[in-house]
């Protein structure tokens, strides 16, 4: 029999028949120590905020938005749908679609079509009546005055390689670099003498005309010019400012390229008339005022000389610098701003790319507006390119002339009433005009009475007298200084005798006593003695213990009339007797009525 002892554990079986049992081996058997507590895991004890949609492509949900249900959603749509009334969305019209017209005035009346009439009144419209129009010149509306231009094969370039033997193009003439050398800038000032003749020669062209025709009448918001001809300026409506004030105030005309009126030297700027004469020769001839200066300086004032200054065309030259650039810019930017209602590009290339930049710009500005117009006048086509595209409402291959003469503007010299010459050819349009127009006249049956004739004889001239009638103007206003009139009152006595004095209404809530006014003295008329034994005695109540007869004498009437100004507005009284306090007869007691004279 196995003994047990109360430091020994029970053994499984298995346990006590191993013969490798010893007590370390049984350490594995015996119970573990107690385990830490288990702790969460940290992530899942303090846990982000889900999100309140899936994830996905869609937009997150901006703060302040209401999030809805699927099913919520739904129910407000079907209740929207159920009410029968859309939501209001506002009216957005589409813009216009812009496309391009073309119209050719070259051709002949009969194979003028219907869509060319349609366009043809627009361009005279616009011309007629348009406001703010800009006008983008080149040397095109010059051609018909003797003016050749400079790119075609009859211009400017191409004669001056020829005339002047140059290797190159013509256009290096009007380059900077001419300067350089004695040859270039011999052929050069030959040229302008050249130039300078031909412009005091040239006269003004119809186009010309219908530019200070517009601008006569304020319509010609600006003409940017790229002529040096200085004809456009030579019309009194199209002067210009040399040089242009940066800050403005800005003239009609603004030259781009200068002008052959003016002379400028290279040192002082001095501005002078242009004078052909002293361009003769491969140099520059010397500025007058520079030799006057400088002679001042090293003969008298005994110092070193600044050197004397050349002079020059006051043109604009090729890689140049332009010394109105910075008033260009900004005439140019106030237009932009000003946002015009008409552009016309007329006769020229835009080969320049400044004037092409500001021609680009002012189309678009003008084609952003509802009933904004942009014309192109050309006998050749327009430029292509992709900053001009879409640039032009009207191509119209025609002469300048030919569209002055269509819009038959007044001109600007003449006077409203005023007769002024016009064409054969719009003599002739004018009185067919006149002979297809037709007048009715509605005149009233003669009447049959002579009263009646004499009475429609006679209208006219009280028609006449009735239109001449003047308006009523308006009343004056009062014054804050002057003050209402009082109101006066007049005092009326009971003795026949009307009073001319009068006295100022004093107003009840007023504690002092009323001045007495300023009054013209009337006439004393005679006193009136009041009639006795009337119905309108005065009477005074006394004591018992005083005589019966006793009466009250009345005051004078100087006295009474004393006190009435002094104590202001009062009852009327009797002339020369004052009024005491009189008593009812129903309040006098019984025990008085012997004492009281009824």
């Amino acid at each position: 029999m196995d003994a047990t002892t109360p430091f020994t554990s029970p053994l499984p079986n298995s346990a006590s028949s191993s013969p490798l049992s010893s007590p370390l081996s049984n350490l594995s058997q015996t119970p573990s120590l107690p385990s830490s507590p288990d702790m969460p895991d940290p992530t899942n004890r303090y846990p982000s905020p889900s999100s309140t949609t899936t994830s996905g492509i869609q937009s997150p949900v901006k703060l302040g938005e209401p999030i809805y249900d699927d099913e919520d959603l739904q129910r407000k749509l079907d209740a929207a749908a159920a009410d029968g009334r859309p939501a209001k969305r506002r009216r957005i019209t589409p813009p216009k679609e812009r496309t391009t017209e073309y119209l050719d005035l070259t051709k002949s009346d009969s194979e003028f079509t219907l869509e060319d009439h349609i366009q043809m009144e627009r361009l005279i419209s616009a011309l007629r009546k348009k406001k703010k129009i800009v006008v983008i010149a080149g040397a095109g509306i010059s051609v018909s005055a003797g003016i050749p231009d400079f790119r075609s094969s009859t211009g400017m370039f191409a004669t001056a390689k020829r005339d002047h033997k140059l290797k190159g193009s013509g256009k290096h003439l009007f380059d900077a670099s001419v300067y350089k050398h004695d040859s270039s800038t011999q052929s050069f000032h030959a040229m302008v003498r050249e130039m300078a003749q031909m412009s005091k020669a040239a006269k003004p062209t119809p186009f010309h005309h219908l530019l200070a025709s517009l601008a006569q009448e304020g319509r010609l918001l600006r003409l940017y010019s790229q002529n040096i001809d200085g004809i456009d300026t030579s019309l009194k409506p199209l002067a210009t400012n040399v040089p242009l004030n940066a800050k403005g105030p800005w003239p009609t005309t603004i030259q781009l390229h200068g002008s052959l009126d003016k002379m400028v030297c290279t040192k002082c700027n001095q501005l002078e008339p242009f004078d052909g004469d002293v361009f003769d020769g491969p140099e520059a001839p010397l500025c007058k005022t520079c030799e006057v200066d400088d002679a001042v300086r090293t003969a008298h004032a005994g110092k070193r000389s600044h050197g004397i200054g050349r002079l020059r065309p006051r043109v604009v030259l090729y890689h140049e610098y332009n010394p109105d650039e910075e008033a260009i810019g900004n005439v140019s930017r106030a237009d932009l701003k000003t946002r015009p209602d008409a552009v016309v590009v007329v006769g020229t290339t835009l080969k320049v790319p400044g004037t092409r930049r500001l021609v680009r710009e002012l189309c678009q500005v003008t084609r952003s507006r509802k009933n904004g117009l942009t014309t192109w006048i050309n006998v050749d086509a327009e430029p292509k390119g992709a900053d001009l595209k879409d640039c032009w409402d009207i191509v119209v291959r025609s002469r300048c002339d030919n569209v002055a003469q269509l819009a038959a503007l007044p001109p600007w010299d003449c006077s409203p009433g005023d007769d002024y010459v016009v064409s054969q050819e719009e003599d002739r349009e004018s009185q067919e005009r006149r002979s297809k127009t037709t007048f009715a006249v509605n005149l009233p049956s003669s009447p049959a009475h002579p009263d009646i004739e004499s009475h429609f004889a006679a209208q006219p001239k009280q028609i006449e007298k009735m239109q001449g009638i003047p308006t009523p103007s308006a009343s004056p206003r009062i014054s804050a200084s002057k003050k209402p009139a009082k109101a006066r009152q007049s005092k009326i006595s009971f003795g026949g005798k009307q009073s001319t004095q009068s006295t100022v209404v004093k107003p009840a809530t007023t504690a002092k006593k009323a001045t007495k006014p300023r009054a013209r003295k009337p006439k004393q008329a005679p006193k009136a003695q009041p009639p006795k034994n009337t119905v309108l005695q005065n009477f005074k109540a006394v004591k018992a213990n005083q005589d019966v007869g006793k009466k009250l004498v009345g005051e004078s009437s100087e006295t009474n009339k004393t006190d009435e100004m002094d104590s202001g507005p009062s009852t009327p009284t009797m002339l020369g007797r004052r009024l005491p306090d009189t008593i009812s007869p129903k309040s006098v007691p019984e025990s008085l009525r012997h004492i009281i004279d009824m």
